[in-house]
């Protein structure tokens, strides 16, 4: 079982839910805290082992939440997340999170893959056993494309939607409807470059990093809480090319480690910002 909470901060807050998992019968496997000094919110995640179901501990644990003013979350970790994945032209993170989910590395069921692209255009990936969806969209067909998405979305009882480069902001009103359960890879160490050909931009201010960062999505493009970022030291001998490749293994890295932490209760919202409970 895995519980998470974020409450204001008092005291006694582990001895309540120490002593609750020990009057029924939990065993702590592992726990890790964080007291925001900044904010005065408390964040806990614990991993705890037990014969009761998670219904039926929820049930129990929902006065002493009410008594903390705790938003929280316990489940049973054996239950998979169903997910979604939106991909565009661009398939490298699509290919990284298929092999993933394949190999077990992602602890998810795939509910879709959704692209504004035919099929076609992923030729060369192994999509067999892979509920596939093609949702052509349009300047003037947009809001109709984001209503069947929204519809899918909700028939396929998704719980998260994960942007793999997929090349279309959403409206304020789906990004509304997403809030903290879409995560998008940008191609940047953000903030910078944003816009056209950022790595043609980085290459000519003559940048020695370049970087990824996974977020979540809102209704302001880009500024949503991060979840994790990485870089890679380039040199005065590196050509764009030699920029996109490199930032394609970057965005393939830190959109696994952000899909994987999200799929393990690790992300916990914290205003405009995430705390995460790394492994």
């Amino acid at each position: 079982m895995i519980l998470t909470l974020a409450c204001p901060d008092r005291p006694g807050i582990v001895a309540r839910v120490s002593a609750f998992l020990f009057e029924r019968g939990g065993n702590i496997l592992d726990a890790q805290q964080f007291d925001d000094e900044e904010t005065g919110r408390f964040f806990m995640r614990v991993v705890f082992a037990g014969d009761e179901s998670a219904e039926t501990l929820r049930a129990a644990f929902a006065p002493h939440a009410e008594e903390f003013g705790m938003d929280w979350t316990l489940r049973d970790s054996k239950v998979k997340k169903r997910v979604m994945i939106l991909a565009s032209q661009q398939d490298h993170c699509l290919a990284d999170l298929l092999y993933r989910w394949r190999r077990g590395e992602l602890p998810m069921t795939l509910s879709a893959v959704v692209s504004n692209h035919a099929a076609d255009t992923y030729a060369h990936l192994d999509l067999s056993g892979v509920p596939f969806h093609h949702l052509a969209v349009a300047r003037d067909t947009k809001m109709e494309q984001e209503a069947a998405l929204w519809k899918l979305i909700q028939e396929t009882e998704t719980e998260l939607v994960v942007l793999a480069r997929y090349m279309q902001v959403l409206s304020d009103g789906l990004a509304a409807k997403l809030e903290g359960r879409c995560i998008n890879i940008h191609h940047s160490f953000l903030p910078g470059f944003k816009g056209a050909r950022p790595y043609h931009q980085a290459h000519q201010r003559g940048v020695k990093v370049i970087g990824a960062t996974a977020h979540y999505v809102t209704a302001d493009l880009d500024e949503g809480p991060i979840i994790e970022q990485d870089v890679e030291r380039i040199s005065h001998r590196d050509t764009p090319r030699d920029l996109i490749r490199k930032g394609r293994d970057i965005e393939r890295r830190v959109l696994a480690r952000a899909v994987r932490w999200r799929l393990e209760d690790r992300v916990l919202l914290n205003g405009s910002k995430t705390v995460v409970f790394t492994d």
